[in-house]
């Protein structure tokens, strides 16, 4: 086993779990089989530590919707950063920590289709319904309109850890927590 796999290894046991990079389907799959698994194995909250960008909102759903089924709680923290789809998984977390220098962007995933005018029309269609979704879900989860985060996503918006706690898409800054 290298490094990386001892790390979560370690991890795993302290019932913590790493998403990084970009969130694919692959990514999700591991985090959610991750989290499920930690959920089967006792009762404790579980930590998910975050530090990602980019990705899709498929993947993002599958994890948010696992956030919402667990019968544990998580607690989810960005430690760097936290881009596009990823903000709603760690919104929908029920407890949400960033550290002070944490960034998170609200924007859209960056996607590309090819096809015939139908197939594109459809296709326009579906990511018109995931952008409405996800805004209402990072809404629920905040407390914001879903305007304003569909506004925000479509802005592309930066945000430090004291303007996501402003925003209500996490709860305290890691440094105000260990207080």
């Amino acid at each position: 086993m290298n490094w990386p796999d001892e790390l979560r290894a370690k991890l795993f046991e302290r019932r913590t779990v790493l998403l990084s990079g970009e969130l694919d389907a692959a990514t999700a799959g591991h985090a959610a089989a991750e989290l499920m698994t930690l959920d089967a194995s006792g009762d404790n909250p579980v930590d998910l530590r975050i530090d990602a960008c980019g990705g899709t909102f498929e993947a993002a759903f599958t994890l948010m919707d696992v956030i919402d089924l667990l019968g544990v709680p998580v607690t989810a923290t960005c430690m760097g950063r936290a881009e596009g789809p990823v903000v709603g998984v760690l919104a929908v977390a029920h407890r949400r920590v960033a550290a002070p220098h944490a960034r998170l962007r609200l924007c859209l995933p960056a996607v590309a289709f090819d096809g015939r005018s139908r197939e594109v029309a459809g296709w326009a269609n579906d990511q018109r319904r995931q952008v409405d979704r996800f805004a209402q879900r990072v809404a629920g989860a905040s407390g914001l309109s879903a305007e304003r985060v569909l506004a925000e996503l479509e802005a592309g918006r930066y945000l430090d850890a004291a303007e996501a706690r402003r925003l209500r898409l996490i709860d305290e800054v890691y440094a105000t927590a260990l207080r």
